[in-house]
């Protein structure tokens, strides 16, 4: 199940904490609750992706977008991500979050988030985001425009231009 009321908790925690730019880190701490583990007793993969949320989505509150989205009816969905997991998670355990945007082109903004533990990092993400409407999807310009914020992207680092070159080689629909 989908983790709500940590989800409330966390939009409730840095409901005063001050704005950030679009390149500003936003930064999360989060315990590892039983709910969270899988038969191993570590961190699930698929509850990492959905812990990931709870940083994510705190920062682009932080960064006023759900204000701009309630005015033009805009959302935004995960079109792609590839994620790396390092070190083992277990009950109980503290991370630190570190969620920031790396920078965007025309369609897509490429965000990059990870958990740390001490100075280890466990788990690392890549996430290719989407602003859309009911009309499609919404140039990161348009959004950045709406924001007050028109600088052009930084320039996205090497292994991120090659991942968007591999995903492009990926069939589309896969084989059944």
């Amino acid at each position: 199940m989908y983790p709500f009321i940590r989800m409330a908790k966390e939009l409730w925690k840095f409901r005063k904490a001050p704005p950030l730019t679009i390149l500003q880190p936003h930064v999360s701490r989060h315990r590892i609750w039983p709910q969270d583990l899988d038969l191993w007793r570590e961190l699930n993969n698929g509850r990492t992706l959905t812990l990931f949320d709870l940083g994510r989505i705190p920062m682009s509150v932080r960064m006023g977008f759900d204000r701009v989205a309630k005015v033009r009816g805009w959302g935004i969905t995960v079109a792609g991500n590839s994620t790396r997991y390092r070190k083992r998670v277990t009950l109980f355990q503290k991370l630190t979050q570190v969620s920031r945007v790396v920078g965007w082109d025309a369609r897509f903004v490429y965000i990059e988030q990870s958990f740390w533990r001490g100075e280890d990092c466990t788990s690392h993400m890549l996430l290719r985001s989407a602003f859309i409407s009911k009309a499609g999807m919404v140039p990161p310009a348009e959004v950045l425009e709406a924001l007050g914020q028109t600088q052009p992207s930084p320039p996205l680092p090497e292994w991120i231009l090659d991942w968007i070159a591999a995903d492009a080689k990926r069939p589309w629909p896969p084989l059944r």
